[in-house]
Formats: C-alpha cells, structure tokens, sequence
C-alpha cells in the first residue's frame, strides 16, 4: 500500500518507532529498544487504537520504507461550557516523519486525514497541540492559532508547597 491510511492495531509498533523519532528530534532522552518506557507504549498505542470513536491515528506508508509518517489523535471528555456542551476536546500529538522521507508531505497528508476524522466522526468543539518549532508551520497553514489563554504547566518535579 502506498498512502495515507487509518491505523490499526498492528501499526502500534510503527506508531512507537515514530515517537522515538519525534522524541529523538526534541532532544528527549529515549533509551535502547529495551528502554520501558517504549514496552509501555508499545501497549498504550495498542489500547488505543482498539478505541476508534476516541482515537484515531493515520499513517503514510510508502513500499520501499514501509510506515514512514503519522499523526495520531484522542478525544479527552472535561467539565461541559456554554460552548461546548458535551465537553469533548480533541488533542493531536505524535506528528513525526523518519527523515529520510520529510519534506514530500507525509504529515500534512495524515495530519489532515486525522482533523477529518475530529470532524466527521466526533464532536470536538476544538483540537490542541503542541507545536514544535520544526512543525509550527504545517500546523498554523492548516488553521491552529495560538489559543485565547496561555498554557501554563507544572511538572511533578515542581510539585511542592510554596511558602
């Protein structure tokens, strides 16, 4: 198959080798093939792809190189708003291309294929992400603007009382 197409349970492997690649990119740590972390994404993303009407992940496969690109995507519930009545959200991450195959646009095919999916087939109100400065620009030509109010985080390591 040569194409974007919507991922199943036996891309969870694939969809792990391309979070190694992202990851790879942002200067995160990642470990050998034995490094935990992957063994449990390697069940997350087979978990998850089992659920089709809260997740969703498509992939570019080419037949030289296989699974080359993908994007994958969730609907998270939170409290119900005047604007959004049901409270589901959508969240894209784990947008990666190996880089022997970037710039031939893998991800904008299976980024699109994926904001489809938000909007055919859920009832997201809006989709988030976070934009890396290698994919910021795919993102905002295909709409994603900065939101109306700052994200801020904590992380655990910062999880303790202030005076």
């Amino acid at each position: 198959m040569t194409g974007v197409r919507r991922a199943d349970v036996g891309d969870a492997a694939a969809l792990v080798a391309l979070r190694v690649t992202m990851l790879e990119a942002m200067g995160a740590p990642v470990g050998d093939v034995a490094a935990p972390w992957r063994a449990a994404a390697l069940d997350w993303f087979t978990r998850s792809l089992s659920e089709p009407q809260t997740f969703a992940a498509f992939v570019y496969e080419v037949p030289e190189a296989g699974i080359v690109s993908g994007a994958a995507g969730m609907c998270d519930r939170h409290a119900p708003s005047p604007r959004n009545v049901e409270g589901l959200r959508g969240h894209v991450f784990n947008v990666s291309t190996e880089a022997h195959a970037r710039g031939r646009g893998y991800a904008r095919s299976c980024l699109t294929a994926l904001l489809r999916w938000f909007a055919e087939e859920t009832t997201v109100s809006v989709v988030d992400l976070h934009a890396t400065s290698g994919g910021d620009h795919l993102y905002r030509s295909l709409g994603f603007t900065a939101p109306r109010h700052p994200a801020l985080q904590l992380r655990r390591d910062q999880m303790q009382e202030k005076p």
